[in-house]
């Protein structure tokens, strides 16, 4: 009978201190995912904003290519880039792209009357360079520069 009471008075649950050592270890393990996610997020934006500046370009040149000179200026973002060059209205860009995390214009410098070349400026989050452009990035310097072929 003894045998009988011991096994009846066995309990099924977790003490307290068992489950703070779970709790913690799930907190850490939380922060430090969160903390990969911010890096990882941060690079993907920047390897956004390098793909935009590539589309930019490639719409830049094929304008370049109908109308002998680059746009005096890139419309806003969200808008078409479009001109009327050989008496057609063209399309080359159907949405110019802003940048990702503010949706500001990048930055577009042309140089000379009628424009034969240009620098596009971006910054980047995960970047120690710094260009000087026509104008700054907004909100921080331009890190990263791309010329006209």
């Amino acid at each position: 009978m003894s045998i009988m009471k011991k096994i009846s008075n066995i309990s099924y649950g977790f003490t307290l201190i068992e489950l703070l050592i779970v709790i913690s270890i799930i907190a850490v393990l939380t922060g430090i995912s969160i903390f990969a996610m911010q890096n990882a997020r941060r690079s993907g934006r920047d390897a956004r904003r390098k793909a935009d500046l590539e589309t930019i370009r490639a719409a830049l040149e094929i304008y370049k290519a109908d109308c002998n000179q680059y746009p005096a200026s890139l419309p806003a973002p969200g808008s078409q880039l479009q001109a009327t060059c050989t008496g057609v209205t063209n399309i080359y860009l159907r949405s110019v792209p802003g940048d990702p995390s503010t949706l500001a214009r990048y930055v577009y410098c042309p140089s000379g009357v009628p424009s034969t070349s240009y620098n596009l400026y971006s910054h980047l989050e995960d970047s120690s360079d710094t260009f000087t452009g026509c104008v700054t990035c907004d909100p921080t310097p331009c890190r990263y520069q791309l010329l006209s072929p």
